[in-house]
């Protein structure tokens, strides 16, 4: 029963992510129609068939059973319904294709904009709500390198520094994983190794290898900072056993001293639950002057950082067949204390400003990720997600708190108005492409090649969405 519940939950979230982004950007291109005075004969939320509407005034307000977009049927317009009964008689005054093409024009791109400014509100409001709060880049001395990861392939290594990303220096640590630094032209890090600065070129395929990463917690790149700390401990399992607690740094699995998280659960993994020597150093500001509750008391030592104790332990295999001992990786308010934060508060206006600038940010990547696509340098199937994919990050988003939620329906905002101004003509982009030939030309598409364009467009984007699920199935 759990997971029906799990699944519902996921579900609503959804529903609710998907029906904010319809709902806005339908009401562009309904109030601008009102404004411009034409009717607008339905406004639908999901595609049929119809679940329930109403009627006021000129308008059926509807919602649809499938809730994967929407549309507002306009007067004069050859739209989603493909309904050209009008379009043979003489148009009416309030028709679609009655008004001025800068009017039309507005209207089909009414629709965009909202959902930029949807997009601009969100981002807006969470940086007022939250601020802006970050790990700065000079804080870190060192990072862990994945191997086999693209960082390693390009050159990088456990150890290094980073000191440039693209050629300029990089305020927070989470540049590395921005989408601007892995969609430039040719990303490029700079690291000090040793005595020396050292430079080395990322793939031209970088997203396509960040969208085939399987370890998130070393970012897109395979670069992380996470150090060997223990930021919980599992009840029961063979670290609670030898008394580790949160705070703790272990510093040595077996012959191997550590100093990162991945490089420590790698050993820990690697020992198939062979008896495994540890080693960590407990901090003064921790020590409660009692010994851990162990059977076995370790080895203490004291020493400037701390109290360093020592014992053996046997990691437990898992249903999924790792070894774990029974550690999380540390909190955010562990690494904040550990490598220092940095916070930026803003008022109402300025927090509009920078999500505004936010969400146009997002829109150029997606552009420039778009054309990495279609020129070849990524592959579609990696880097586009489909209606499966939505649900995961959004579920997932929602599991996290209502500003990971909001940020992703930003993104989503955003995303959905680039595609609809893709020239595809059941889309905006397609509408508007015929206006601004008719606007150019000063002739008007006849309606039977508006009708056959729809006809196609449609075809084309059922076989693409049917295609984005297949995907997200076979990714899954």
């Amino acid at each position: 029963m759990s997971w029906l519940i799990d699944f519902l939950t996921s579900a609503l979230w959804v529903i609710l992510a998907l029906g904010v982004l319809i709902f806005i950007h339908e009401l562009g291109h309904f109030l601008t129609a009102k404004w411009f005075g034409m009717r607008v004969e339905r406004f639908s939320i999901g595609f049929p068939p119809k679940l329930f509407g109403v009627q006021k005034g000129e308008t059926e307000y509807v919602v649809g059973a499938t809730p994967l977009g929407g549309y507002v049927k306009i007067s004069g317009m050859i739209d989603e319904s493909l309904d050209t009964e009008q379009m043979d008689d003489a148009p009416e005054p309030w028709e679609f294709r009655a008004k001025p093409v800068w009017q039309r024009i507005i209207v089909i791109t009414a629709g965009v904009a909202f959902n930029m400014l949807l997009a601009g509100f969100i981002f807006g409001g969470l940086k007022w709500a939250e601020g802006d709060t970050y790990i700065p880049m000079d804080n870190i001395q060192s990072v862990y390198v994945a191997d086999s990861s693209i960082a390693y392939d390009m050159g990088l290594r456990t150890g290094d520094r980073i000191f440039q990303v693209n050629g300029t220096r990089p305020q927070r640590f989470s540049a590395l994983s921005d989408l601007d630094a892995l969609l430039a032209d040719t990303l490029t890090i700079t690291v000090a190794r040793g005595d020396t600065q050292r430079t080395f070129v990322g793939p031209p395929n970088v997203m396509t290898r960040a969208s085939q990463d399987k370890t998130p917690m070393d970012g897109p790149l395979g670069i992380s900072f996470l150090p060997s700390v223990v930021g919980r401990v599992q009840s029961g399992m063979p670290a609670d056993s030898i008394g580790l607690r949160p705070g703790d740094r272990i510093v040595r699995v077996g012959s191997d001293s550590v100093r990162f998280w991945q490089a420590m659960a790698a050993r820990i993994e690697a020992s198939k639950g062979a008896p495994l020597a540890i080693a960590w150093v407990r901090p003064d500001s921790l020590r409660d002057g009692t010994p851990p509750d162990s059977t076995a008391a370790p080895v203490v030592q004291h020493l400037a950082t701390g109290t360093l104790y020592a014992d053996t332990l046997r990691a437990r295999e898992q249903a999924s067949g790792r070894y774990l001992v029974g550690i999380g990786p540390a909190t955010r308010p562990m690494l904040e204390s550990l490598y220092g934060v940095k916070s930026v508060a803003y008022g109402p206006t300025e927090a509009i400003v920078v999500g505004t600038k936010d969400a146009w940010a997002y829109a150029s990547n997606i552009v420039t990720s778009l054309k990495r696509i279609a020129t070849g340098r990524d592959d579609l199937r990696q880097n586009l997600g489909g209606p499966v994919r939505i649900a995961q990050v959004t579920s997932q988003a929602a599991e996290a708190g209502w500003g990971p939620f909001w940020r992703i329906v930003a993104i989503l905002s955003v995303t959905l108005a680039v595609m609809n101004l893709l020239p595809i003509p059941a889309l905006d982009g397609g509408q508007l492409m015929f206006l601004i030939y008719e606007g150019i030309t000063r002739r008007r598409p006849s309606t039977r090649v508006r009708l056959v364009a729809q006809q196609i467009g449609m075809v084309l984007l059922l076989c693409f969405m049917a295609f984005l699920i297949f995907n997200d199935i076979l990714r899954l």
